[in-house]
């Protein structure tokens, strides 16, 4: 048989490694809606624990929204269940462009297309657009979709430090010789939580004729004043080239995403990025959803100024109980542990204690850079997350890190 035994026995060995250097991901199973509290078991078989949830990408509380439900079994009714097709064959009903114009109208772009995911996005524009004689310049810490995009891509790669300018100016004057350049970051980077220098981007990108592409998933809805995103709270609107999303986070919670910018690179888009042209449409009930939900947030800044000001608390309360944190003026709060194994320990007693977190570890973030992520919700209200801190300074004194700064946490990983 094709997979022998000595085969089965190699990734046993590898499954088995991954354990024993405390890197396992385990998965929990939530038994409620995503919501500010969820109903979970873990491990598997286990009985079933109400826990606070503070690890969601949920930023807006809309993903089980009675509005939003109610559009969605709406649109399940009018357009059915899915579209059986790709796009372009009979795969595009008249809400999947409603919903493209109106993201347009609300992002501040030119047109917009839609994708299965942000991740299928960042597949497809890199090597749509460019090729070998063009030049992509990323931020090294972009989204692991953004890199798997780039290296689908014949466009030569570079990289600059982490918002770091000067750098970034270095790599722009080194690669005058090519057809075309692009900066690449994330508009709030998903594990640290901060914000890139947009407003410094586009000036260098300007001075040196230079496109701009954002992904903009951890911030779409809730950043900048009415919520467009990071080109809002920077105050480049208008000025970013190419903007990728996700319907998946704060726009409902679902799945999708899009490509949104210059007419000419979403053109190009969709006429050649693979993701959009051999994958199903987005289905018409998410698509539905995602029309009220815009409704929702373009009515009112309500919710994206309660998770402002959830963020805002929840930072104050880890800082005064002793955690080491990661600045940033994102709904993303990363507590810093240093160390995996102690990263997944503390995650499970916080469980014990009716917090859902989880902790990240290689390869999701670098090595030695371990850390519980927590990410606030306008779901949660104040009693939530004064109920979480205690079960985090519990857990904290537990391990004996509350009052510990960087080189301390980081001593006691490498020992």
């Amino acid at each position: 048989m094709a997979f022998a035994d000595a085969v089965r026995h190699r990734y046993q060995t590898d499954v088995e490694g991954i354990k024993v250097a405390g890197l396992f991901k385990e998965e929990r199973y939530i038994h409620s809606p995503q919501s500010s509290e969820i109903e979970v078991e873990f491990p598997m078989g286990s009985a079933i624990r109400k826990c606070i949830n503070v690890c969601a990408n949920n930023y807006l509380g809309l993903s089980s929204h009675p509005e939003v439900i109610a559009a969605a079994h709406a649109g399940l009714d009018a357009r059915g269940y899915g579209m059986s097709s790709v796009r372009f064959i009979c795969g595009t009903q008249d809400i999947h462009r409603e919903l493209e114009n109106r993201l347009t109208k609300f992002l501040g772009t030119e047109d917009t297309l839609l994708f299965p995911s942000c991740m299928d996005a960042n597949a497809g524009f890199f090597e749509a657009c460019l090729n070998e004689q063009d030049v992509m310049i990323a931020d090294r810490l972009v989204h692991a979709s953004i890199v798997d995009g780039m290296r689908l891509c014949k466009a030569t790669q570079d990289t600059y430090k982490h918002s770091d300018m000067g750098h970034l100016e270095e790599k722009l004057q080194e690669h005058q010789d090519k057809r075309s350049r692009i900066v690449i970051t994330d508009g709030v980077f998903s594990m640290d939580g901060d914000t890139a220098k947009l407003a410094e981007i586009v000036a260098l990108a300007e001075k040196y004729n230079a496109m701009v592409f954002v992904d903009d998933s951890h911030a779409t809805g809730f950043m900048g004043k009415s919520g467009r995103g990071t080109h809002e709270h920077c105050g480049v609107l208008g000025k970013i080239d190419v903007i990728t999303t996700t319907l998946g986070k704060a726009l409902g919670g679902a799945s999708g995403g899009c490509v949104s910018g210059r007419r000419e690179l979403v053109e190009m888009c969709r006429q050649r990025a693979r993701p959009y042209l051999f994958s199903n449409a987005v289905a018409p009930v998410i698509v539905a959803g995602a029309i009220k939900v815009l409704d929702l947030i373009s009515a009112s800044t309500d919710r994206r100024d309660k998770l402002e000001r959830n963020a805002r608390y929840w930072r104050g309360l880890l800082k005064e109980a002793g955690f080491d944190l990661k600045e940033g003026d994102a709904p993303i709060v990363p507590v810093m542990l240093y160390d995996a194994k102690l990263a997944q320990d503390f995650a499970r007693d916080l469980f014990d204690e009716g917090v859902y977190a989880i902790g990240f570890f290689f390869p999701v973030v670098p090595k030695g850079q371990a850390r519980i992520r927590t990410q606030l919700s306008a779901a949660h209200d104040k009693h939530h997350l004064d109920a979480a801190i205690e079960g985090f300074k519990r857990v904290g004194k537990k391990h004996g890190i509350l009052g510990l700064g960087k080189k301390e946490l980081m001593a006691r990983a490498v020992a």
